[in-house]
C-alpha cells in the first residue's frame, strides 16, 4: 500500500474559505423550490379533500389556506413555480450547448432569480 500522510494534505475547501458560485446557488435553489412545491401541492390537496369531506373539516382547512400563513405559502409557491420554470429553460439552453461558459452561466443564474421575482410581482398584480 502507498504511504499516505493525511496530516500534510490539504482538506476540502471549508465553508469559511469557499465562496459559493451563482451556478451552485441556482442549482441548490432549483432543488429547494422543487421540494417546496411538493409541500404546497400537499396543502392544496388537503384543502380539496376537506372540501369533499364536509363543511366542518372544510372550514378548518379553509381557515388555514386563507390565513396569513396560506398567503405566504402560496406567494412563495408562485415564486417557486416561476423560478423552477426559468431554471428549466436555462437547462434547455445548456442541453443545446449554449451558455456553458462561466460568465454566461452566472448571468443566466441571475436571470432566473431576478426574472422569477419580476414575474411573481406581475402575476400578483394581475391576479
Amino acid at each position: 500500500m502507498a504511504d499516505v500522510q493525511q496530516g500534510e494534505r490539504p482538506l476540502s475547501p471549508h465553508i469559511q474559505i469557499y465562496r459559493p458560485q451563482m451556478t451552485s446557488i441556482s442549482s441548490i435553489l432549483t432543488r429547494i423550490t422543487g421540494n417546496a412545491l411538493i409541500l404546497a401541492a400537499l396543502l392544496i390537496v388537503w384543502w380539496l379533500l376537506a372540501a369533499a369531506t364536509g363543511p366542518e373539516y372544510y372550514a378548518t382547512a379553509n381557515a388555514v389556506v386563507t390565513s396569513w400563513f396560506g398567503d405566504i405559502v402560496f406567494t412563495l409557491s408562485l415564486w417557486a413555480i416561476w423560478y423552477h420554470y426559468l431554471a428549466g429553460l436555462r437547462h434547455l439552453l445548456w442541453d443545446a450547448g449554449h451558455g456553458l461558459e462561466v460568465p454566461a452561466a452566472e448571468k443566466l443564474g441571475w436571470v432566473c432569480i431576478i426574472g422569477s421575482v419580476v414575474l411573481t410581482v406581475i402575476t400578483l398584480v394581475i391576479i
